[in-house]
This record gives structure tokens, C-alpha cells and sequence, in this order.
């Protein structure tokens, strides 16, 4: 759930279709590296100016909202309420604070599984180091991870931690929120059919030109093996999966997604995909299913009409119950 990424590509699915099918002249993309992983915007118009324009408004959106949520950036306003949020309330800009009002909401319907405050533990982990911390370090930081401890004024609109040395990151939703901006953008600018990637967040708009856009779900034991494809048309796909930023050590794997329970490295699931409208909603919950498990977290997938998914454990492949029936 951490919000800078290796940048090693980690997309968890590949979009299979490429441009087969499409004039050449018609579609526009860009690819660059930024929120620490591949971005790519694909979008369809006649108006060859209008794409340059775009794809470049695309990529300022991105910088935007990574420079305002990033916990690696020493000016971003995350950083200012790590640093000083626990010893006064910050005010926070609007956009921000609605973010952060959606998370503490996600952390009530998940249970705790989804937390903003996992980072307390978390920034313990140095996975290009291959260093975890020990027994004791995360005992001593386990009561920071406390969402009820974030405090939202909302007639303030300030943010308040707490405790002491508690953090938070917006690692888990802050790149299904870009996509998703992003993807506004463009519909605003009367695009009909385009696509915005972050890592394993894409949104989609509309078709691809009469055609479902094919994504295929990585197999977590093979690089470039693809374990199930999907047709999608004008919806939000996340996947969150223990090989993205991981390193092995004993036998044991340790990986960036972090239980709030006990501050460790979530052990049984291996991917969790999420298909639905939104993509600041699918980035969220493939986190949470991921910490839920299988059975909890489709049981709560499934009073959320418009939201499918697919888990595969070490054990076993699950289809929530819309998928199944396809």
C-alpha cells in the first residue's frame, strides 16, 4: 500500500489487445515513469494536436497529484502531516481531505483491513534492501496503525494523528484516484475511448473502437504468464499481488502488503484482482481482499453491486459470484 514504487515495471496485467484493429493515425499514447511506476494514457481522436495536448495534460495530472500525496516528496502535503500532524491539526486542501474522508470510510467497511496508517509499520520495510524489521520494531510501532486515531475536522478541514510516530500513505488508493482523474480529464475534453495505467491500476473509457478492451491477469508464478483474460468495456481493473515489491528471505516472502493487525506481510494470497466502475474504489479494495482473504473479502465484495473479482491464493483460484456465473 505504499505509494512510491520500484521502478522495475510492475504492471500486474498486460492490455493483450495492443492497437490490432485500429487506424494507425487514430490512436495517440504516451508512456513515462512517474509515482515510481510505468503510466501509460492511450486515447482516440481525429485531431492529432488534440492529442499531443491531452497526452501532456495527462502526464501534468499525474505529476500533480503525486507531488501532493507522495511520502518521498519532503513538499507534499502527506509529507507536512506525517511530520507535524501529531503535534497539531493540518489543514489540508479540499481535494486532499475528501481523499482522506473516503479512506477512513473504506477502513470502516473493510474492518481495519484497509489503513492509512499501515505505514506506521511499514516504512520498517526496505525491499530493495531485502530488510524487514524484527519482533520487537513492530511491536513498538504496532499501536500507530489506528485509523480511528486520524482525526478530520471537516469544518477546519484540518487532519489530525493521534499518536506519536504515527504515519500515513496513500499508497493503496492514491493511483486508482490518478487514473481516475485522469480519465475525467479526457471525457471532459470530449474524448469517447481512451485508457490511463498506473502499475496495476487502469481505467478505461468507453471501447476500443467497437471492441472490449482484452486485459489478462499475470500468473504470480511466472513474469510473463497470464493466468485468465477478461473483456472489459468502460470500467475501472486493479490487482494487487505479493510479487510487485518483494524479496525472499528463509523461505519466506516478505512483500509491500502489510496487515494491520500485526504489521506483516500478508502470507496465503498471491493476487487479488478488482473489476468495477470506479477506480479509486477497485485500488482500495484489491488492498483489502488481499488482507481479508478469499472468504471475508468476497463476502464483503458482494454487497457492493458493480464490483467482481478474481483471487488466487497458493491453494486455490476464486470468482466472486458475478464472475463465477459467467
Amino acid at each position: 500500500m505504499e505509494l512510491r514504487q520500484s521502478l522495475v515495471p510492475t504492471t500486474l496485467f498486460w492490455l493483450l489487445s495492443g492497437f490490432a484493429g485500429a487506424a494507425p493515425a487514430a490512436w495517440h499514447s504516451d508512456v513515462q515513469i512517474k509515482m515510481g511506476t510505468h503510466i501509460e494514457v492511450q486515447l482516440w481522436t481525429e485531431d492529432t494536436q488534440q492529442a499531443k495536448l491531452l497526452l501532456r495534460q495527462a502526464m501534468a495530472e499525474f505529476d500533480r497529484i503525486e507531488a501532493m500525496m507522495s511520502t518521498y516528496i519532503a513538499s507534499s502535503e502527506m509529507s507536512r502531516i506525517n511530520d507535524l500532524a501529531h503535534v497539531q491539526p493540518q489543514a489540508v486542501s479540499s481535494e486532499l481531505f475528501t481523499l482522506l474522508q473516503q479512506s477512513l470510510e473504506l477502513s470502516e467497511l473493510t474492518g481495519g483491513a484497509f489503513d492509512i496508517s499501515y505505514d506506521s509499520v511499514g516504512q520498517l520495510y526496505d525491499f530493495r534492501a531485502g530488510e524487514h524489521p524484527d519482533a520487537l520494531q513492530i511491536a513498538s510501532r504496532l499501536h500507530s496503525i489506528n485509523y480511528r486515531q486520524i482525526r478530520l475536522d471537516p469544518e477546519q478541514q484540518t487532519i489530525a494523528l493521534g499518536i506519536a510516530g504515527m504515519r500515513i500513505n496513500l499508497g493503496g488508493i492514491a493511483k486508482g484516484y490518478a487514473v481516475e482523474k485522469v480519465i475525467g480529464l479526457l471525457r471532459a475534453a470530449g474524448i469517447d475511448h481512451a485508457l490511463a495505467t498506473a502499475g496495476g491500476d487502469t481505467r478505461m473509457l468507453g471501447d476500443r473502437r467497437d471492441k472490449p478492451w482484452i486485459v489478462g491477469i499475470r500468473d504470480p508464478n511466472q513474469t510473463d504468464g497470464v493466468f485468465t483474460r477478461l473483456a472489459l468495456i468502460d470500467e475501472a481493473i486493479s490487482t494487487s499481488g505479493d510479487y510487485e515489491r518483494f524479496f525472499m528471505e528463509d523461505g519466506q516472502r516478505y512483500h509491500h502488503i502489510i496487515r494491520p493487525t500485526d504489521g506483516r506481510s500478508v502470507q496465503g494470497v498471491r493476487s487479488v484482482t478488482v473489476i468495477g466502475p470506479d477506480a479509486v474504489l477497485t485500488d482500495a479494495l484489491s488492498t483489502s481482499l488481499f488482507v481479508l482473504g478469499p472468504e471475508k473479502g468476497l463476502a464483503l465484495l458482494a454487497g457492493l453491486p458493480g464490483y467482481e473479482a478474481v483471487v488466487i491464493t497458493d491453494e486455490q483460484l476464486y470468482y466472486s459470484e458475478g464472475l463465477a456465473a459467467d
